[in-house]
């Protein structure tokens, strides 16, 4: 899908001149004239990408800026504005912008800031994307590091994979047959109550200081990932 592009401003000919040039880049564009259209149109859609202008009528820039964030957005946003003082600037950034351009700017410098806050957003989702969380039990795939709300959980290389099975599976039965099969392989040999031994290392390391049991038996069938009703 084409990056969506918002673009909030009450001038005409800018919002033409980024209207034609943005999707002659390959974005899809919407526009909105003034700072409430904007609000509005943030509320019924989820653009990757808001380019806001600061002086508009009714609701202003900054005020917009400060909405999205107060809404718990995390659109980057890139403001336009003809003022170039420093006190505006550091206003636009308080208030939840990204990045910040001053008018009249030059369309390539604008396209080369789209560019780098798209790439910014992609990057952030792809770290999130290797994030699993469940409840205040957090596992990193990059650094391979396990937490529980603020402590760090060392584990050993099949207690990793272990924890990893049930991330990706939250709230689903996983048999044991299922279990032994993806994490020891379908000709293991060893002794048969493996399993039964890495869970409970694991609830050992995932479960001090009055922490709830996640790992739950499911009695003759095998293990899920939940918390206790």
């Amino acid at each position: 899908m084409r990056p969506q592009i918002l673009v909030v401003d009450d001038d005409e000919k800018i919002i033409s001149l980024l209207r034609r040039s943005l999707a002659f880049e390959g974005y899809e564009v919407m526009t909105a004239n003034n700072g409430l259209e904007g609000l509005k149109q943030m509320m019924v859609s989820d653009p990757d990408l808001l380019v806001l202008d600061v002086m508009m009528p009714q609701v202003d820039g900054w005020e917009v800026c400060h909405r999205v964030r107060e809404g718990g957005s995390e659109v980057p946003i890139l403001m336009l504005t003809a003022k170039d003082d420093i006190q505006d600037r550091v206003k636009g950034l308080d208030a939840g912008a990204d990045d910040y351009l001053v008018k009249p700017f030059a369309l390539e410098e604008l396209l080369a800031r789209v560019r780098a806050l798209l790439r910014r957003k992609a990057a952030k989702l792809d770290k999130q994307s290797n994030l699993l969380v469940f409840e205040d039990l957090s596992l990193d795939l990059d650094s391979r590091e396990a937490m529980r709300k603020d402590r760090r959980i060392d584990l050993t290389a099949k207690e990793f994979d272990l924890l990893h099975l049930f991330m990706q599976n939250p709230r689903r039965v996983l048999t044991r047959d299922s279990i032994m099969d993806k994490i020891w392989g379908f000709d293991y040999s060893g002794e048969s109550n493996v399993l039964e031994v890495y869970i409970a290392m694991l609830r050992q390391k995932t479960e001090v200081c009055n922490e709830k049991r996640l790992i739950q038996t499911v009695r003759g069938t095998g293990y899920v990932l939940r918390g206790e009703n």
